[in-house]
């Protein structure tokens, strides 16, 4: 029988720091669940592939549930949950309720983050800019042109801002 083995995590999380002892062996996604309760980010199919799991890591959207926590340690980590303030939506939120790109819901927040990390990195995206950096999340409810229109809708009302 083995002895688990556990790390010293400190991060930011959603602005917050985090200081916390967690078994080496588990990925951030099950950090984020289980031990900070930030239950937005789902996880799909656990192999990185579907992008239902995805956050904004040192500016870089990453699937959480390939990151090993060992690899979190100093990361600066936005996840859906710190991507409004109080009460307010985020305009990529607010834009993919308007454009009616949510759907059942499930992959909604790793669309938006990639939307976040797509937008903050090219504020004024072409449609191809857009199929290109979304093709890692996967939707089962839809054809994607409504996720596609909310992306534009987004850039649109950020760059008014």
């Amino acid at each position: 029988m083995s002895e688990q083995i556990y790390y010293d995590i400190e991060c930011e999380i959603n602005g917050e720091k985090i200081k916390k002892q967690v078994p080496s062996n588990i990925t951030l996604l099950n950090f984020l669940r289980e031990y900070l309760k930030l239950t937005g980010t789902k996880e799909g199919c656990g192999k990185g592939e579907c992008g239902a799991c995805t956050v904004i890591m040192n500016g870089k959207a990453v699937n959480s549930c390939l990151v090993p926590i060992t690899q979190v340690n100093k990361a600066k980590i936005l996840t859906i949950e710190g991507l409004s303030n109080d009460e307010q939506l985020h305009p990529i939120q607010e834009a993919y309720i308007k454009a009616g790109a949510v759907q059942c819901g499930f992959c909604t927040p790793g669309f938006i983050m990639s939307t976040k990390a797509l937008l903050d990195e090219k504020p004024e995206p072409t449609r191809e800019d857009i199929k290109k950096y979304l093709a890692g999340n996967l939707c089962r409810c839809t054809g994607y042109e409504k996720i596609f229109e909310a992306v534009e809708l987004a850039a649109k009302s950020l760059k008014k801002k």
